[in-house]
């Protein structure tokens, strides 16, 4: 359902302004560097800040009337920040690690995504006034948020057979998909009646600005959203219609190039969206050809603030000396399994290709006989045994069809329980936004 780590870093550059910033102004070196914010126990430093900032003014040359006042600006740039250390801090917690050697891979990834070695790479960031140390602190921060993300989707995202099924049947434009971006008026979790009247005003005030023609779409996303994207212009991508919220959807057939509906109220707050593009994208295979698909059980072993790795692993190992005595795995998996999503079913999770849960998972399934259990293996997930159940040909051209909706599904979903869950860990956690607190007159639009 996510994206693998390779993929991930050919975007690397371009997404994380917040903790990679390559494009930065050399800036002068304070002796002393003071504290921008206050998150729970680790700091936002004021260069970090400082360096995030310039390097979205830099990829703002040109456009500078896109972006907020300074002041509002900063605010929206400590926000990610703080959001960065926050989900760094819980993957930490939840046991998930990036090795030297992991991060010296991705970091040569990178320089090559770039045309560069990484003696240039180094001699690129020095000119430009970054630590090399820095940078790769960035990086690593960096893959441990996509970790984190890759982790939520495996615990709490799931997409149904009969989900697949339905939206293969209400494909009415099949290959047509549409570039959205959105503008996110964010509510808290159980809002006050205060609160909802307050979020829809401002949701108003921004549609009435973009009706008048006095902001457009991108500024606005920079100045006005919630949404993590914000900084990009709310820009989601390109999307087909089972990814975009039913609300919406039904509204696309009958949007033109540049509409912009709402705003409507969903799980996060009022949304306003903007039709950027339509484009047909069925790409149909020439000729089909057959795929392995494995129908497999699993047990899992969390690594938790309360189960350390090691306790995870003598639990896991206990578990599979009692398979291998006699026990039944699915009886073992409804008894003692960890995710919540296939324990009702013994650890059953259906069919799938062999790359379906990740390479490491895949590798274990494809090491055992059908009826064999594998050994104890860990993932960012835990630790997880294994039992391949059997093996079938699949013909891929139904097959890739299925999996691309099944992936679109997952997205749709995984974006939507995603940002609730970064809003409960802001929520929860101490944050003094030194100068910086949040203010409703610096993003709230003028009322007509």
């Amino acid at each position: 359902m996510t994206k693998t780590l390779p993929v991930l870093l050919a975007s690397l550059l371009a997404v994380s302004s917040a903790t990679a910033p390559l494009q930065v102004l050399a800036q002068q070196s304070q002796p002393l560097d003071r504290i921008a914010a206050i998150v729970d126990e680790d700091v936002v430093l004021q260069s970090e800040l400082d360096r995030a900032v310039q390097n979205i003014k830099a990829q703002y040359a040109g456009r500078e009337n896109q972006l907020p006042p300074d002041d509002v600006l900063s605010r929206q740039v400590l926000e990610r920040l703080v959001l960065v250390k926050l989900q760094v801090a819980r993957a930490e917690s939840s046991g998930i690690k990036v090795s030297d050697q992991e991060l010296n891979q991705a970091i040569n990834a990178i320089a090559q995504q770039n045309g560069s070695t990484l003696d240039a790479l180094r001699q690129r960031l020095a000119s430009d006034g970054l630590d090399f140390n820095d940078f790769r602190n960035s990086v690593r921060d960096e893959i441990t948020v996509q970790r984190l993300r890759q982790s939520f989707a495996q615990s709490r995202i799931t997409v149904s057979e009969g989900e697949v099924d339905g939206a293969l049947k209400q494909q009415a434009t099949v290959g047509t998909q549409y570039h959205l971006a959105h503008i996110l008026i964010g509510l808290p979790e159980g809002a006050t009646a205060e609160q909802i009247t307050t979020g829809q005003k401002k949701a108003d005030g921004v549609k009435a600005l973009l009706d008048k023609g006095e902001i457009d779409f991108n500024a606005a996303a920079v100045r006005y959203s919630d949404s993590p994207n914000a900084l990009e212009g709310g820009d989601l991508g390109w999307r087909s219609l089972d990814e975009i919220p039913n609300a919406f959807a039904q509204m696309m057939k009958e949007m033109k190039t540049g509409d912009v509906v709402g705003p409507l109220r969903g799980p996060s707050g009022f949304q306003l969206l903007k039709l950027v593009e339509v484009r047909d994208a069925s790409a149909a295979a020439a000729g089909g050809h057959t795929i392995t698909e494995y129908h497999a059980r699993h047990i899992l072993v969390r690594i938790t603030d309360q189960q350390d790795n090691a306790a995870a692993k003598a639990k896991i190992d206990t578990l599979r000396a009692r398979i291998a005595g006699g026990a039944e795995f699915d009886a073992v998996a409804k008894e003692s399994s960890e995710d919540n999503n296939s324990k009702g079913q013994g650890g059953d999770l259906g069919w799938f290709p062999v790359d379906a849960f990740g390479p490491d998972f895949g590798k274990q399934v494809e090491g055992v006989a059908d009826g064999g259990v594998s050994q104890p293996f860990r993932t960012d997930a835990g630790w997880h045994i294994v039992q391949r159940v059997a093996t079938r040909q699949t013909d891929a051209t139904t097959d890739n069809q299925r999996a691309q909706i099944r992936e679109t599904i997952g997205r749709r979903k995984l974006e939507e329980e995603y940002n609730r869950f970064l809003q409960e860990l802001r929520g929860e956690a101490y944050v003094d936004m030194r100068g910086y607190a949040p203010g409703a007159a610096a993003t709230t639009p003028p009322q007509s």
